[in-house]
């Protein structure tokens, strides 16, 4: 256990393999989420039970407060190292200590905010549509570039006196209520459609 903690196998971003992460003074052990290890500062991963994949990890990590936390973000500078089982003593399962409520890490959601701005050069404008939570990067990126490709040549004609542009971001989830899921419709038509209830007022 000793040389593995000194000695952490090294991650490397698209390597796809569970990680060594630190949450609090415990080491635990994370899923990174498919498509989204790739990042060089932050990416999402999902705390999973030393033990997975067996029947009572699963039991016992939600016992423990493992599942039900979601996808979370993470700085890839903190990651240890390639997960190891020598670290499963570490952990707060095999110290029989549920996960605090607050482990430090955000929700790693993600959002596309279609904005027009005042073509004056001014700040002011307003959010035409807001599009998330998407639960992996490239779905969301995908959806940038066929809206900006949709856009393209036509993000000044759109709404007069406006620039319509796409920008994606972290999902607020405290505004969850504001945005349209992008797993239930397509995200090019939601822009047809919120441009045509805006000029139509």
């Amino acid at each position: 256990m000793l040389a593995a903690v000194r000695n952490p196998q090294p991650w490397t971003p698209g390597s796809a393999q569970d990680i060594a992460v630190r949450v609090g003074p415990f080491i635990e052990r994370a899923h990174t989420r498919p498509g989204d290890d790739h990042g060089p500062d932050m990416i999402a991963v999902t705390l999973v039970h030393p033990d997975t994949p067996h029947a009572d990890a699963y039991l016992h990590g939600r016992q423990l407060g493992y599942t039900e936390r979601g996808w979370l973000r993470y700085e890839t500078t903190a990651i240890l190292g390639l997960w190891q089982p020598a670290y499963a003593m570490l952990t707060h399962a095999a110290a029989g200590l549920p996960l605090s409520d607050d482990i430090g890490m955000e929700p790693a959601h993600y959002a596309l905010y279609i904005e027009a701005r005042k073509r004056d050069d001014s700040r002011d404008g307003f959010t035409l549509l807001r599009v998330g939570p998407y639960t992996q990067t490239r779905h969301a990126q995908q959806d940038h570039d066929r809206l900006t490709a949709a856009l393209d040549g036509r993000d000044t004609t759109l709404m007069p006196g406006h620039r319509v542009s796409a920008r994606y971001a972290p999902f607020d989830v405290s505004d969850h209520q504001k945005f349209t899921d992008p797993y239930e419709a397509d995200a090019v038509a939601l822009l047809a459609a919120a441009v045509e209830g805006v000029t139509a007022k």
